[in-house]
C-alpha cells in the first residue's frame, strides 16, 4: 500500500515544482506583484493545466475516489496571484471533476471550492505577515479541517495509514511551495538590485567624467546673462533673460543630481528624530504647496528615532513629497503618515498623493536612470532617493493607480540605542 500511495504523490510533487519554476521563468515573482489582466489569466491557465495534470495521477484508495494535490494548486494560486487566477483554476478543476464523475464527484468539487475560499479569506493578511511559513501552516490546518470534515461526511472510512501519509505529504508540499516561492522572490529582488547597481555605476561614471566640466561654462553664461539684462533697454533681452536663467538653474540642478550619484555618499549614521525631520520637511514645502494649491497633512503616531543620517534622510523625504505635489495638476492633497512597528523594529512612513497616478508599466521603471513621468524631469531624483534609503538599510516601495494617486512606503530601522 505504501508504494501505491507514494508513486502518484511523487508525480504530483514533480508537477507542482514544475509549475513554480516555469511560472517564475515567464513572470518572475515579486513581493508585491502588479499584474495585468492578461498576466493574471496566464497564471490562471498555467495553474489550471497543473491542477489537471495532478488529477491525471490520483491516489485511488477506494473505487472512483481521487486524492491528489490539485487543492494545493488552488490555494497557492489564490494566495499569491489573486482571486481571478484562483477562480479560473477552481472552475477548471470543478468541471474536470464532474467530467471524471463517480459517486464522490460532489465531494471532490466541494474540497476544491473550499481551497479557493480559504485562499481568498487569508490572502490579504498572508501578504502582510513576515513569518509566512508559520502563517501558511495555520492556513493549511484550517483548510484541512474543512477537507477532513467533507471526507468524513461524504466518503466511506479509509485506512488511517493512508490518511497519515496523504495529509503529511499535503502539509509538507504546501509549506515547501511557500518556501520555494519566497526564496525565488528573494533571488529576483537580488537580481533586480544587481541590475540597479549596474545602471547606477554607468550613470556615476558619466557624472564623474563631464559634470564638473559643464558647470564652469554654465556659471560664466549665467553671469553674462545677468549682466546684459541689468541695464539693457532691449525688450527681448528683458523678456527672455529670466527664461534663460531658469533653464540654466535647471541644468545646474541636473548636474548636482549627477554629482550626488557619482559620489560614494558614505555618511555617518546616528540617532535621528524622524518626527522633527518630517515636520521640517513639511514646513519647507508648505509655501510651494500654497503656490500649487496642494495641501500637506502630517500624521504621526508616537515619538520615535531612526538609525540614519538626518541630512540625507531629509533630502530623500523632500524628493518624495515634492514628486507627489508635482503629480497633482489642479489642486489636491499629500498626506504623510508615520507609524512604528515595534515587532519588526522599524518606522514606516507612508506618503500618499491625489495626483494623476502611474500605470503598471511606469511603476516598473520608477528609480531607473533617465526615466521620469514629468515633462522636465530626469528620473535622477527618484534614483537618488532609492539609493539613500537603501544606504540607511531602509526600503522604498511604490503603489499607484491612474487618476487616483500614488502611495510611497518607506521603512527605516528603529534606533535601539541608549
Amino acid at each position: 500500500m505504501f508504494i501505491a500511495v507514494i508513486k502518484p504523490l511523487v508525480v504530483n510533487i514533480t508537477i507542482l515544482f514544475s509549475l513554480i519554476f516555469n511560472a517564475n521563468l515567464f513572470f518572475p515573482f515579486r513581493r508585491k506583484m502588479v499584474l495585468t489582466w492578461k498576466q493574471k489569466m496566464m497564471y490562471g491557465v498555467v495553474a489550471s493545466f497543473t491542477a489537471l495534470l495532478c488529477m491525471m495521477y490520483p491516489i485511488q484508495p477506494l473505487a472512483k475516489t481521487n486524492f491528489d494535490f490539485r487543492m494545493i494548486v488552488i490555494l497557492v494560486t489564490t494566495l499569491y496571484i489573486g482571486k481571478m487566477a484562483g477562480l479560473l483554476c477552481t472552475f477548471t478543476v470543478v468541471i474536470a471533476r464532474f467530467i471524471i464523475g463517480g459517486p464522490f464527484a460532489y465531494a471532490g468539487a466541494t474540497v476544491s471550492v473550499f481551497a479557493y475560499v480559504v485562499g481568498i479569506l487569508f490572502r490579504s493578511s498572508f501578504f502582510n505577515v513576515k513569518r509566512k511559513m508559520l502563517y501558511g501552516l495555520m492556513i493549511v490546518f484550517i483548510y484541512l479541517i474543512l477537507y477532513i470534515a467533507t471526507i468524513i461526511y461524504a466518503v466511506p472510512p479509509l485506512s488511517w495509514r493512508f490518511y497519515i501519509i496523504y495529509f503529511a505529504f499535503f502539509i509538507a508540499m504546501f509549506l515547501a511551495l511557500i518556501y520555494v516561492i519566497e526564496r525565488l522572490i528573494q533571488f529576483n529582488e537580488q537580481f533586480d538590485d544587481m541590475i540597479y547597481v549596474d545602471k547606477l555605476a554607468t550613470v556615476s561614471e558619466m557624472a564623474a567624467s563631464f559634470a564638473h566640466e559643464i558647470r564652469n561654462p554654465l556659471t560664466t553664461v549665467r553671469g553674462f546673462v545677468q549682466f546684459l539684462s541689468k541695464d539693457t533697454t532691449d525688450e527681448n533681452v528683458k523678456k527672455f533673460a529670466p527664461v534663460i536663467l531658469e533653464e540654466l538653474d535647471r541644468t545646474n540642478q541636473i548636474i548636482t543630481e549627477y554629482l550626488t550619484l557619482a559620489k560614494p555618499t558614505s555618511f555617518q549614521r546616528q540617532k535621528v528624530n524622524i518626527d522633527d525631520v518630517l515636520h521640517t520637511s513639511v514646513h519647507l514645502l508648505s509655501p510651494l504647496g500654497a503656490m500649487m494649491n496642494v495641501s500637506l497633512q502630517l500624521y504621526t503616531e508616537g515619538k520615535s528615532d531612526v538609525y540614519g543620517n538626518e541630512h540625507y534622510l531629509k533630502q530623500a523625504l523632500l524628493n518624495v513629497m515634492k514628486n507627489g505635489m508635482e503629480a497633482i495638476e489642479y489642486g489636491g492633497l499629500v498626506t504623510i503618515h508615520k507609524t512604528v512597528d515595534e515587532k519588526e523594529k522599524q518606522v514606516i512612513i507612508t506618503i500618499r498623493d491625489t495626483g494623476k497616478g502611474m500605470t503598471e508599466e511606469q511603476l516598473k521603471n520608477i528609480g531607473l536612470p533617465y526615466y521620469t513621468t514629468k515633462s522636465k524631469g530626469t528620473g535622477l531624483g527618484s534614483m537618488i532617493t532609492a539609493r539613500l534609503i537603501r544606504q540607511m538599510d531602509g526600503t522604498i516601495t511604490y503603489e499607484s493607480q491612474p487618476n487616483v494617486g500614488t502611495t510611497v512606503t518607506i521603512t527605516l530601522p528603529l534606533y535601539e540605542g541608549d
